[in-house]
């Protein structure tokens, strides 16, 4: 997930001084005392387990399952009952973060199935770990939070967090369960059915977290320069491009364009405008027109970027750290840890063409990881563990944190949905992955191959000017100017375009300026060139199916536009008017 991503979640998170008070419905009796010695809680045993609405609760459950007489913690959940269903859908939507905040979304969701999520335990409600000073990105935090935590920190992890749920399934006296998992919730599901395979009646994973060999989730540390091949139009190689761009800026720096910023396009091609764009404009800089590559770029580097600090990271930390596996030893010190993970960078050279160095130092979790102690062997799957012979899908996006092919290799079971320009949690976002997946919970069976989430063609290249453009039969040079600037205005409002969406303006390409009216769902252009001699103002008009229609004058003549915006089109179907004609065209992308 993207830092943004994260925070978003955590900032709806009760402080831990607050997580021990939980609502429960007035109608429903305080929690039952704590179960017994005996790790198996008997069916029935909270008062949610009658309850006809939404009922929220906890239970008290081992730090350790493995030792039922040690500690107690609280574990929080929320189980919405429905009438007519014919599944109940244990779910968790990732992070790991608190899941209870993202409870409404689920519902939305998981619409017509009873839904129990459980808020895995040290985060949110759940006996959270909590350490104020923790900041990711200062590493003495990283071990002076471990050492605050201590020994019970090593409980919290995936092996552990699954049998909570499965102890709240049974106080629900809920006889079995199908397991959708979000991100980091895939791994919870695998972890949950192959260590309580009789009470899982389905799995259904959404971005998948790979397990590999041992059992440890799979962490992957790598430049996603495969990205670039989904949008690729070039008769060159678009990753040996790429590699040429990094030479380049390397031998001679750009203060626009700084490596570090430069590896920070690569995870936004899921954007529509830089999956439109990147390509192009990396073959654009290099043929000696910098313009399309530092717009993007300008972009990438305003965008905010929420600090990773906060005391909730602790839970997290834990999670990452103690369930998946590192170029480093569980057992290893920190300061063995740092020098195996700088030997894997300097062996594998993992980021390449960029160097590690060039994109500050640290790649995320594994440089995070060894400050954190890992002492207790707990693969949340265990080795050599089978998948339970129960209905099992998966869902990957063509820009997942692992492409649709890499999904299939690492869980060869079920049917997989590739969502054609998706990207991560799709059932939370496309509309015919969330309708897949209430499909399944319905009645378990074959997922459709693939779902189609593109609303764009990448452009082949960037013009200089009109003489430029790709012809459209014997079309205006000037009309098919001023298509070509509104299109390339028009990308920036599309829903998928995040980075773009809180920007009110923009400096045209080559001049001008673009004013973006979300309310209105208008855009201005004043004088706007995205080829250098035809300067186009005026003002689009998005309707809400998706038509964009344009009021323009380009070279001072006036032109009308009416076209399908947000669709995978080349050419584009485009009517209009110019100089008072009327004209029909299919204008190539």
């Amino acid at each position: 997930m993207t830092a943004a991503a994260l925070l978003a979640g955590l900032l709806s998170v009760p402080s831990a001084s607050s997580a021990a008070s939980l609502s429960s419905p007035s109608s429903a009796p305080p929690p039952p005392p704590p179960p017994s010695a005996s790790p198996a809680i008997p069916p029935s045993t909270h008062a949610c387990a009658a309850a006809t609405q939404r009922c929220e609760g906890q239970i008290s459950v081992p730090l350790d399952w493995g030792d039922p007489g040690s500690e107690r913690i609280d574990v929080a959940f929320a189980w919405v009952p429905r009438k007519g269903a014919t599944s109940t859908v244990l779910a968790n939507p990732g992070g790991p973060l608190p899941a209870l905040p993202l409870l409404p979304m689920l519902e939305k969701t998981v619409d017509r199935q009873n839904l129990l999520v459980v808020e895995p335990r040290g985060l949110g409600k759940s006996s959270p770990l909590s350490c104020p000073e923790l900041d990711l990105n200062r590493t003495e935090t990283i071990a002076a939070c471990a050492e605050h935590v201590g020994a019970r920190g090593r409980f919290f992890t995936t092996d552990q967090a699954v049998a909570d749920m499965d102890a709240v399934r049974k106080a629900l006296g809920v006889p079995e369960v199908t397991f959708y998992g979000i991100s980091y919730g895939t791994l919870f599901a695998q972890a949950y059915a192959a260590r309580f395979p009789e009470s899982t009646a389905g799995v259904f994973l959404d971005s998948l977290v790979p397990v590999g060999r041992g059992g440890y989730a799979v962490e992957p540390i790598r430049a996603r320069t495969d990205l670039l091949d989904l949008t690729c139009r070039s008769s060159r190689d678009c990753g040996a491009t790429w590699s040429a761009l990094v030479r380049r800026l390397r031998d001679r720096p750009d203060p626009a364009i700084s490596l570090k910023v430069l590896w920070s396009l690569l995870p936004r091609l899921v954007e529509p405008v830089f999956g439109r764009e990147l390509n192009a404009a990396a073959t654009a800089y290099l043929r000696g027109d910098p313009l399309p590559l530092r717009r993007l770029a300008g972009v990438a580097a305003a965008a905010p970027v929420p600090p990773l600090r906060g005391p909730q990271f602790a839970g997290m930390l834990a999670y990452k750290c103690g369930d998946a596996k590192f170029p480093f030893g569980r057992d290893a010190s920190a300061a063995e840890r740092r020098r195996r993970l700088d030997r894997f960078y300097a062996a594998k050279r993992p980021l390449r063409p960029f160097t590690v160095a060039e994109v500050g130092g640290m790649t995320g979790w594994a440089d995070w990881c060894v400050h954190w102690p890992t002492p207790r062997k707990n693969p949340p799957v265990p080795p050599r563990a089978d998948h339970p012979d129960v209905p099992t899908a998966t869902v990957a996006g063509d820009y997942d944190t692992h492409t649709p092919a890499e999904v299939a290799r690492y869980f060869p079971h079920g049917s997989l949905l590739r969502v054609a320009g998706g990207g991560h949690s799709t059932t939370l976002s496309v509309p015919c992955a969330r309708e897949a997946l209430r499909a399944f919970l319905a009645d378990p069976g074959e997922l459709p191959r693939s779902c189609d989430a593109r609303t764009y063609r990448p452009i082949a290249a960037f013009p200089r000017t009109a003489g430029d453009l790709p012809a459209a039969g014997g079309l205006d040079r000037r009309v098919v100017a001023a298509f070509a600037t509104a299109a390339d205005a028009v990308i920036r409002r599309d829903p998928g375009s995040g980075s773009y969406r809180a920007l009110k303006e923009e400096a045209g390409l080559r001049g001008g300026k673009l004013v973006f009216d979300d309310k209105a769902a208008t855009i201005r252009l004043e004088e706007v060139s995205f080829v250098r001699d035809v300067a186009v103002s005026g003002q689009i008009v998005l309707a809400p199916d998706g038509t964009a229609t344009a009021r323009l004058t380009a070279g001072g003549d006036e032109v009308t536009l009416s076209w399908p915006a947000f669709r995978p089109l080349d050419p584009v179907p485009v009517s209009g008017t110019f100089g008072g004609r009327p004209f029909t065209a299919r204008i190539p992308v």
